[in-house]
């Protein structure tokens, strides 16, 4: 167990580019949430986080004289997934007024589009794939531009589906797929989400753990995560790697199975996280700690308890945020698997959006697993400077800024240890070697 503190106390605390489809957002306006009328969802928000939200109408400290954000408008970006509901409540819950912040929720359609509008300032700040913000700060994702990463967002939570096709020939799990590559030739297409983001490392990392090259024995393209059900529907692909509640969504329309959760390829990964420019972290320092202070309220309110994660359910399935049914998206956030053939567990690894903090910190080596990822597939070309470039994207300075404000713990070590599904052992002290150590590799 790790030894969490709060910042300024000596008390210690025990923790824990896209296809053209049509996108899947067709096949689900005949969906139903279920939906509280506003004022008595807030009313029996308030009431179950007790004095907490209280303080919002007090207008919360850190808000006034020096501290005060230097904008008070914050137009975050976020992509429909279950894990923008830390942003989403935030704002919907009012914990951003806390913090002297209006948050203005930005629906994107696809992660280049994130991408874009970060760079050229319509978007201030977003729920972001990790990956991305280090391509695109290392110009490999895009036009080479300085990022920041704030806080992460979630850990777990995203899964790898398989067509009803595959499944029916055996197809079920890895090593399944893996034979009948070998034994069916054919060309078989898998869809990430973008080339430098989590799901493509998750996809070519599993791939490769059963022996299947991602970019000679299967073809990888990138497909928007709204867009991913769709396009298995027509039989664009056979298989993809993409957030909740996308892989739920396969299986409840009769057409995907889930062959892995992300969570089984490593314990507790790092996710989405929130990002923003390099400049504006060092234009709008108070802004950007008041943001991470008022998403950590909503993530600790979230996982404080099951009614809570249920009704962030009811709320993110409206059409404005994720646009799907509650039951599509509730089952997973509560840990209850399927895989679409009967199978069915309850995961304690689920997705987890705080876990006292533990989930949220921008642990260094978490950005450094992204680029020996990058370097294993020959998107970088040569190793970079794994923890000069770390230190300068995560803003560890603006997040323990605002795990103050919002009293979360925060680790005394920048670097975490992880063992992932092949066994390796990732805690960033040799990078290099490590991004060289695979077997599989470009």
């Amino acid at each position: 167990m790790s030894k969490f503190k709060l910042p300024g106390s000596n008390e210690g605390l025990t923790h824990h580019d896209e296809t053209n489809a049509q996108s899947s957002q067709t096949h689900s306006q005949t969906d139903s949430p279920i939906q509280l009328p506003r004022r008595q969802f807030l009313q029996t928000a308030a009431a179950a986080t007790g004095a907490g939200m209280l303080a919002l109408s007090t207008g919360g400290v850190w808000a006034a004289g020096s501290d005060k954000p230097e904008k008070e408008e914050v137009r975050v970006g976020f992509i429909p997934l279950t894990d923008c509901a830390s942003v989403v409540m935030a704002s919907v819950l009012g914990f951003d007024k806390k913090y002297g912040i209006k948050i203005i929720p930005s629906k994107e359609s696809s992660w280049a589009s994130v991408r874009d509008k970060l760079v050229n300032g319509e978007l201030d700040a977003a729920h972001v794939l990790y990956g991305l913000l280090y391509g695109v700060h290392l110009g490999i994702g895009g036009n080479k531009k300085d990022m920041s990463v704030l806080m992460t967002i979630n850990n777990n939570g995203q899964a790898i589906s398989l067509s009803k096709q595959l499944a029916d020939k055996g197809a079920v799990d890895g090593s399944g797929l893996a034979k009948l590559i070998r034994t069916e030739k054919r060309e078989y297409t898998f869809a990430q989400t973008f080339p430098t983001g989590t799901h493509a490392m998750w996809l070519y990392y599993w791939l490769a753990a059963h022996g299947i090259n991602p970019f000679q024995d299967v073809k990888v393209i990138t497909v928007p995560p709204p867009q991913m059900v769709a396009n298995m529907r027509v039989g664009n692909m056979d298989g993809f790697c993409v957030g909740e509640p996308w892989n739920h969504r396969a299986i409840a329309d009769g057409i995907g199975i889930t062959a892995t959760t992300t969570q089984d390829i490593w314990k507790d990964h790092p996710e989405k996280v929130l990002g923003t420019t390099g400049d504006f972290a060092q234009k709008y320092p108070n802004t950007a700690r008041a943001l991470v202070a008022a998403v950590l309220e909503a993530s600790r309110w979230i996982d404080a308890s099951l009614s809570n994660k249920n009704k962030m359910a009811e709320t993110i399935a409206d059409k404005s945020y994720v646009n799907t049914s509650v039951d599509v998206i509730n089952q997973r956030i509560l840990g209850r698997y399927q895989n679409g053939l009967g199978k069915t567990w309850d995961d304690p690894n689920y997705m987890k959006f705080f876990s006292d903090g533990a989930v949220n910190f921008p642990y260094l080596s978490d950005g450094m697993w992204f680029l020996t990822q990058h370097k294993r597939w020959g998107l970088l070309k040569t190793d970079p400077d794994y923890l000069g470039v770390a230190k300068a994207i995560n803003r560890i300075d603006i997040y323990k800024d605002g795990a103050a404000m919002a009293k979360v713990a925060v680790p005394k070590d920048v670097m975490r240890s992880s063992k992932l599904m092949d066994g390796s052992v990732w805690d960033g002290k040799n990078p290099a070697a490590y991004a060289a150590s695979f077997k599989i590799k470009v």
